[in-house]
């Protein structure tokens, strides 16, 4: 029975890879943003464990996530949870910058910093969901766009550095998906949206599990998914 920690479980990717890894019959640690969050991801994933700390405030992760409560072994940690404004660069103020990055970025590496013993421990693995902007700059996603990309370094460094440890680091990089988020920048876009040309978040949930079931004398180090069927 393998033991998960995973953000992002509210919606979207993060709710389908819950509930894949729960219906077989693994153990999950979800942060949730607020207590009201928590209580429904318990409700929601009865088996679970919660942890209580905001994305946007990585300084606080320590508290939350220490103590002696604390997962002592992580087969894996799956950072899902992000988010996306849209801007154009000369149209994108200091705070924008700030919340995107902090959450995309900050907030992952903190989180990954506090957890490395427990990973090790297990000889676990470090799944980060990007995204295809993480590759390929839109117009209009600048800011999002500049955190993926950096989200892409931080996942080869770590990589490299902990591969001594035993610990595997992988990329997934979605193309569209049929999740709130996806959603929300078509509507800023003035865009019609089509779920039927979108990945779904099960699809994608789907694809994280083949990659923290590989046999553990390889890596799948990137994995980039595109809508078609």
């Amino acid at each position: 029975m393998a033991t998960h920690f995973l953000t992002g479980a509210g919606s979207g990717i993060g709710a389908a890879t819950a509930e894949l890894l729960t219906a077989r019959g693994d153990r999950l640690w979800l942060l949730a943003r607020d207590e009201p969050t928590a209580g429904r991801l318990r409700e929601q994933f009865p088996t679970c464990r919660t942890v209580v700390a905001d994305l946007a405030q990585p300084a606080a992760l320590a508290a939350a996530i220490g103590g002696p409560d604390a997962p002592a072994r992580l087969d894996s940690l799956l950072h899902v949870a992000g988010v996306a404004d849209w801007g154009p660069v000369g149209d994108s103020d200091h705070e924008l910058w700030d919340r995107t990055l902090t959450v995309n970025l900050l907030a992952p590496a903190e989180l990954t910093r506090l957890l490395l013993p427990a990973l090790r421990a297990a000889q676990g693995h470090v799944v980060f969901v990007n995204s295809g902007a993480g590759l390929h700059a839109p117009p209009g996603l600048g800011a999002y766009a500049a955190s993926k990309f950096a989200l892409k370094a931080l996942a080869e460094s770590l990589r490299a550095e902990e591969h001594p440890h035993r610990v595997r680091v992988t990329t997934v990089y979605p193309g569209e998906v049929d999740t709130p988020m996806q959603r929300r920048l078509h509507a800023r876009f003035q865009l019609d949206f089509d779920p039927s040309v979108c990945l779904t978040p099960q699809s994608v949930a789907a694809a994280l599990a083949t990659v923290l079931d590989h046999p553990h004398d390889g890596t799948v180090s990137d994995l980039m998914l595109r809508p078609g069927g």
